[in-house]
């Protein structure tokens, strides 16, 4: 029994440990990027990426809630065209607004979470021609605040993830 509790207490500590050194240590601010390059024109992958309401056919946040509800303002596709989403726990609920474009190259929007936590961050979609395809790079911004900082690692295992698999169903619409 002595040993389960000694093995038990070395645990804690590194856990501890841990949060303090990543409370220290790791960075305020956040980012986030992956790419992919489709084996499509610049002006077919920029039909899915330059609209809110194209980029929610293939987004995996949006997908990871069957029953979330999406309310548009806009078409889409212009700066100040935004949507606001509404979803489980797992999707939460928040906005997503265009804050620059620069067709067929570039959009930018501000994201605004609201629940399950509140904050602010930066995605870009930049485009660029590689070979006969188009390299697509997807990147998110953001402020962490002391407890995320200490959850860096499993966010950084979640964006991979989905953005691969967001990256991934671009990549076959835009190939089709």
């Amino acid at each position: 029994m002595k040993t389960l509790l000694k093995i038990l207490g070395v645990i804690i500590l590194l856990a501890v440990l841990y949060a303090v050194v990543a409370m220290l240590a790791f960075s305020k601010n956040y980012h986030f990027e992956k790419s992919v390059v489709i084996n499509a024109p610049k002006e077919k992958v920029w039909q899915h990426v330059g609209s809110l309401k194209e980029y929610n056919v293939w987004d995996p946040f949006s997908k990871a809630d069957k029953g979330i509800v999406i309310t548009y303002s806009g078409n889409g596709d212009k700066i100040g065209d935004s949507y606001h989403w509404k979803g489980n726990d797992k999707v939460g609920e928040g906005e997503q607004s265009i804050t620059e474009i620069v067709p067929n190259e570039k959009l930018v929007t501000k994201l605004h979470f609201i629940k399950p936590f509140e904050g602010d961050a930066v995605a870009n979609f930049i485009l660029t021609s590689e070979g006969s395809g188009t390299k697509v790079t997807w990147s998110i911004d953001n402020e962490l605040n002391t407890m995320m900082k200490i959850m860096k690692p499993m966010m950084d295992m979640n964006m991979k993830k989905m953005f691969d698999q967001g990256l991934g169903d671009l990549k076959k619409l835009s190939e089709q």
